[in-house]
């Protein structure tokens, strides 16, 4: 499948240190002639400045490389599914946080209201786990998503054995692959990522 002229929604939610990839995932979603690219971005993204980025310098980096304006609250989320906005909802990176919320049906951030609108119309949600939890308390709502209709996740790994041996993150390289399975309603294998 390709992606000439997918509409995709990119959500993005806390996970601070993993936000130096999302241009690059932005770049590569343009190199595959997307449609539109539109950024949803959680509470925590555009409130909080980080050892890692600065908030506004993010936020303008997202407006700058996708040419949309950024959809940050609840109420801009809300009309994507009944205006059949966007094709596909990529989260990434996606927190723990927002997997147990997700497993549990809760909608009180722009990227958990955009994504239950899209679900209402069968569009898949990619989901790219990066959480420091994932083979501890979050292990069991990633089970609970990988187990719904129209969930797809991006391949993941620990991302440090050692020293953080719960922690999950999604491996970047299979995003584009991931998106294009998921429009065909099918899970890219193999899920588990080698370092």
């Amino acid at each position: 499948m390709k992606l000439d002229n997918i509409n995709i929604g990119l959500g993005i939610t806390g996970s601070f240190c993993n936000f130096n990839e999302v241009s690059e995932v932005i770049n590569a979603l343009k190199k595959e002639k997307v449609g539109r690219i539109i950024p949803i971005v959680s509470d925590a993204t555009r409130l909080y400045d980080t050892r890692f980025y600065n908030s506004k310098e993010f936020i303008k980096m997202l407006k700058d490389t996708t040419g949309e304006k950024i959809i940050d609250s609840i109420v801009k989320a809300e009309p994507i599914g009944p205006k059949n906005m966007i094709d596909v909802m990529v989260i990434c990176p996606c927190t723990g946080n927002t997997l147990a919320k997700l497993a549990n049906g809760i909608t009180d951030t722009p990227v958990l209201m955009a994504t239950k609108s899209i679900l209402r119309n069968h569009k898949p949600v990619v989901i790219g786990v990066s959480t420091n939890d994932g083979l501890g308390k979050s292990l069991k709502n990633i089970a609970t998503l990988m187990d719904l209709k129209d969930h797809y996740f991006i391949p993941f790994r620990q991302d440090d054995y050692i020293t953080k041996p719960n922690s999950l993150v999604l491996d970047y390289n299979y995003i584009i692959d991931t998106i294009k399975e998921a429009l065909d309603a099918k899970q890219i294998q193999p899920i588990l990522s080698i370092i």
